[in-house]
Parts: C-alpha cells; structure tokens; sequence
C-alpha cells in the first residue's frame, strides 16, 4: 500500500468538483449561526433526507447539535463573498450586512441562493473528525435558473471553466 500524507489526501479529494451550501441555524439562546460547507449530499428520495458533515471543532458545533432545524442555502455562482463571510472560523456575527429571511422553521434562508431546503434534525453520527448530520427536508423553494457556485482543486470555479 502506497504512504501518503494529509496534504496528499486534501489534494486528492479537491479533485471532485462540489458545490457549496451554507448551512444555518438558530441556537436555543435565539443566535443564527452559519457555516459554509462542500460536504452536502442527498441521501434519500424517500424519506427525504440529506446530510452535511461538521468540523468537530466548529464554533457552530453546540449550535447545530442543539437545534432542532437546520437550512441549506444553495449558493449560485457570483456568491463566493457570501462563501467566504460563512467560511470565516471566528464565533462572531457572520450575518452583519447579510441580506435573509426566516423561514417557516425559524432558520435563516440567504439571498440569491439557488434552493433552500429547511431540514428538521434527523440524525447524527460520528465520521473521525467530523459529524455527520442528516436532515429531513419539511420544506423547500428554488429557483427556476442559475448556475452554481463550484469548489475544485481548492478553489471557486464556474460551469465551463476549464480548471488546471
């Protein structure tokens, strides 16, 4: 078996393009709380349900863990500010100057996204040094057109870029 290390593996993974998520919430004091992620994924037509991966070490852990809810904002492409004010690991307010709404399941839902799905809590399991959490979507909207915003090889890329 061929030895390789982290930055080996990072590398290697960064191959598969994917496209980005913010996922937010509302902690039980009331706080929304966001977090960019590539790691979002269907997981079941029926039931409806979906999946996301969360750093352990996450400030938005006790958050997540501790809602009931959950969204998922689909960003489009031209929205890698938005990618990156959600990406930032502080614990402050990363919703300063950032236009959203509440949906119905109190969570905040971004502007200009392609698709919000608002997700009821299904489950949670450990993945080394992550999470895995899986959501049942109750509602959700989208957008007729758009293109999405896409990370590749460590970087945002577009539908038809040719990446190196």
């Amino acid at each position: 078996m061929d030895s390789f290390n982290a930055r080996d593996f990072r590398n290697a993974l960064g191959c598969f393009a994917t496209g980005i998520a913010v996922m937010t919430t509302r902690d039980t004091d009331g706080r929304y709380i966001g977090i960019t992620v590539n790691s979002f994924a269907s997981v079941s037509l029926d039931p409806p349900l979906v999946s996301f991966c969360l750093d352990r070490n996450a400030h938005s852990l006790h958050g997540f863990l501790s809602a009931e809810h959950f969204s998922v904002n689909v960003l489009s492409e031209g929205q890698e500010p938005l990618s990156a004010a959600f990406a930032r690991s502080s614990g402050g307010d990363k919703f300063v100057g950032i236009e959203f709404e509440v949906g119905a399941s109190g969570c905040p839902l971004l502007g200009d996204c392609l698709t919000h799905l608002e997700c009821a809590r299904e489950a949670v399991h450990d993945a080394g040094d992550h999470l895995i959490v899986i959501g049942r979507v109750v509602r959700l909207a989208q957008r007729p057109e758009g293109k999405p915003l896409l990370y590749f090889r460590g970087r945002y890329a577009r539908l038809g870029e040719v990446a190196g």
